[in-house]
């Protein structure tokens, strides 16, 4: 499975399970970050998930009871709001040109022959980037697998601040997640959707292996899986979707740790953010902060 594919199903966020039930809850990628008087949770989310991940562990419920606040990527009002699939997708569109007319022939037959199989008019593709069209190829997947948005983690904690009254906070906005996506070039956007046909066989098997290292709590491999191989063959949109977004939350994490009130705060983001060199729990490590794995 490319860097891409499954960088989207990260994204998206993929998360699976090819058997029935869990006896036990997974473990969680979960950190606790803190100075002399502040802490800050950081939790590697999945934005897709089962019924059978959840009750979540012991480690991830005392995070959110301690904290007195939560911090998203997105605000709860953008993480719910069926709005910003439109403005998506309005920012793919193509204009002056269709699809088949940006895309290899070759890439293009593979198109018509999986939207034959799975039942998709292609008409409706016809008006968009390839970027878009890679990511609604993943997500027909990953939801034809069984896995639910409404069961993400984010949604979860989102309504759990929600009843118990605790404010919640996006790191970013919609509108510079879509710009990640709609300003990859022209040859990025061509790969990654030929990536994304190429890896349909494998796609399950992809998404179970990644799914049980999340569930293990197996951050090196879901990091040398993951990352690794997409900071090979798109360095580019690695360092967009990654590693700047990383650097741009840094203020933001450092000023919960350095607030005096003393507030704790539970901040749960895409699992990659959290990984490797590049990732928060690295940076904020370096920063001279006391970092431990719970």
């Amino acid at each position: 499975m490319s860097g891409f594919a499954k960088k989207i199903a990260l994204l998206a966020l993929l998360a699976c399970c090819a058997s029935c039930a869990r006896a036990e809850p997974p473990k969680p990628l979960l950190w606790k970050v803190s100075d002399a008087d502040n802490e800050i949770y950081l939790l590697g989310s999945f934005h897709l998930l089962k019924p059978t991940d959840y009750p979540l562990p012991a480690a991830s419920s005392a995070a959110f009871e301690d904290a007195e606040k939560l911090v998203l990527e997105l605000s709860p009002g953008e993480l719910n709001d069926p709005g910003v699939t439109k403005k998506m997708a309005t920012a793919a569109q193509l204009r002056g040109r269709t699809l088949d007319q940006v895309l290899p022939a070759a890439t293009w037959r593979q198109l018509q022959a999986y939207t034959a199989k799975r039942g998709i008019p292609l008409a409706n593709l016809q008006g968009y980037e390839p970027w878009f069209v890679s990511l609604l190829v993943s997500l027909t997947e990953i939801q034809r697998y069984g896995l639910d948005p409404k069961l993400g983690l984010d949604r979860h904690f989102a309504e759990l601040a929600s009843t118990a009254g605790k404010p919640v906070v996006g790191l970013e906005t919609a509108a510079q997640q879509i710009a990640l996506f709609d300003g990859m070039s022209s040859k990025e956007q061509e790969q990654a959707l030929q990536d994304t046909l190429d890896d349909l066989d494998g796609f399950d098997e992809a998404i179970a292996r990644t799914h049980e290292q999340w569930r293990a709590g197996d951050g090196d491999a879901l990091f040398n899986e993951l990352g690794l191989d997409m900071k090979d063959k798109y360095p580019q949109l690695y360092r967009r979707i990654n590693v700047d977004r990383n650097i741009s939350w840094m203020p933001t994490l450092q000023a919960l740790l350095d607030d005096s009130h003393g507030d704790d705060t539970l901040v749960v983001v895409g699992t990659l953010h959290l990984l490797g060199e590049d990732g928060v729990v690295a940076r904020l490590k370096a920063k001279g902060y006391k970092v431990e794995r719970l």
